[in-house]
């Protein structure tokens, strides 16, 4: 309610203002609540996954090459050859040579994509291969010519 102001003989105004005291002191009790909690408040630590400290370092490496039209090409050891979404785990499975799973899982297959394709394409191929069971598949920073 707006308090009442006399202005000389028998005129009277009214006040608009707010008063600012109760909230200076809510705001007060809020600071000190925060001032005295955040020492309490332990920070956690996330273990985040770091770029090339990998254990052991591939003995192959595979490359899934990602055209500009979404064809696919399968380069291993300075071969290169065309090859289909649906004969891609095979393909990669014959370009391990591994019979044993140890030899199979230190080989890494990286997935290089032109800019101009889509990600649908990359991920249908990232998906084929872990689908697959082949475990060390990633992703190439940049296409190697």
């Amino acid at each position: 309610m707006p308090s009442v102001a006399s202005r000389g003989r028998g005129g009277r105004r009214t006040i608009n203002e707010i008063n600012m005291v109760p909230f200076i002191d809510v705001m007060l009790v809020l600071l000190i609540i925060f001032m005295v909690t955040a020492p309490l408040i332990t920070p956690s630590l996330i273990d985040l996954p770091s770029v090339g400290k990998a254990a052991r370092q591939p003995d192959k490496i595979i490359q899934v090459i990602v055209n500009k039209n979404d064809k696919l090409e399968l380069k291993s050891e300075d071969k290169s050859a065309p090859i289909d979404l649906t004969g891609l785990a095979d393909a990669v499975r014959r370009a391990q040579g591994a019979k044993n799973s140890a030899a199979a899982a230190n080989t890494a297959v990286v997935i290089s994509a032109d800019k101009n394709v889509k990600y649908e394409s990359v991920v249908k191929v990232m998906d084929t291969l872990q689908r697959a069971g082949i475990q060390r598949v990633g992703l190439s920073v940049q296409l190697a010519n």
